[in-house]
């Protein structure tokens, strides 16, 4: 389905990031592994092609799979990627803005949070949405085609369920509400913004993931849901292909919500 489309992932190191990269190569894709850490980029590699080759039986995933270290607060970055990926491969086809940079107060509850560090997540991660977004359009624009998604996320399109992480340490934090929500909207904007120009965008709202949360938390989850509960950190990927694929076409300016009926 998206066969020697050029696709960037950002956070393409993380626990969704790697399973999006996977996706990209069983697909037929080039999966560029975006991501600010170096070390965590190429152990990514590693973990990927040795995945691919056992799981998947691709005989050569290495030949599809490549990193670029990238700050995506950054146009300097950001455009240094760009250029790379243009010499190197001649083309872009998408770029998945799925990186979560923030600061070290990040998460805390409401009442603890300051001004500057509410300030300061938003600027990281929605601001550093922006920033990709505007660097790659610029070079979709030029192209005459691009595609953009936008990991968002289901607490971007209601309010928090506070109810579930009682008796634990854990929060919804007041910083993940705005980024999200706001990066659906501007999801929309762009979309509307980009008319004419061959520029798709949408964005894919999960639900939680697991990842070895305290069980009394998992059990509360999965009372608002309908079957699964949390959802494997693979569950997305399916979504996400299509979205990058020619058979959305022409779904534009929407957010695809997966979250095993937990908004309902």
């Amino acid at each position: 389905m998206l066969q020697d489309k050029v696709v960037v992932i950002t956070g393409g190191a993380g626990l969704i990031g790697k399973e999006f990269v996977k996706a990209v190569v069983e697909n037929g894709g080039i999966a560029v592994i975006a991501d600010i850490s170096e070390d965590m980029g190429y152990r990514a590699l590693e973990i990927v092609e040795e995945e691919l080759k056992t799981k998947s039986q691709i005989p050569n995933p290495k030949s599809k799979l490549d990193f670029v270290k990238l700050d995506i607060t950054s146009k300097e970055s950001l455009n240094d990627c760009i250029n790379y990926l243009d010499e190197k491969y001649g083309k872009i086809d998408a770029l998945v803005n799925n990186a979560y940079p923030r600061n070290k107060n990040y998460g805390k509850h409401f009442f603890e949070v300051t001004h500057d560090d509410f300030v300061e997540n938003l600027g990281l991660n929605l601001g550093g949405y922006f920033t990709a977004s505007q660097q790659f359009a610029k070079y979709f624009q030029k192209q005459g085609s691009g595609n953009i998604v936008n990991i968002s996320s289901i607490y971007g399109v209601i309010a928090p369920k506070f109810e579930v992480y009682a008796d634990t340490s854990m929060t919804m934090p007041v910083e993940y509400a705005a980024i999200k929500a706001g990066l659906i909207h501007l999801t929309k904007y762009m979309a509307k913004y980009f008319k004419g120009m061959n520029i798709k965008v949408n964005a894919l709202s999960p639900g939680g993931i697991f990842d070895y949360q305290q069980n009394s938390f998992l059990e509360r989850y999965k009372e608002q849901c309908l079957n699964q509960g949390m959802l494997d950190k693979s569950d997305m990927k399916g979504t996400l292909i299509y979205l990058l694929s020619d058979m959305s076409q022409y779904v534009n300016g929407q957010n695809i919500v997966v979250d095993d009926g937990f908004s309902l």
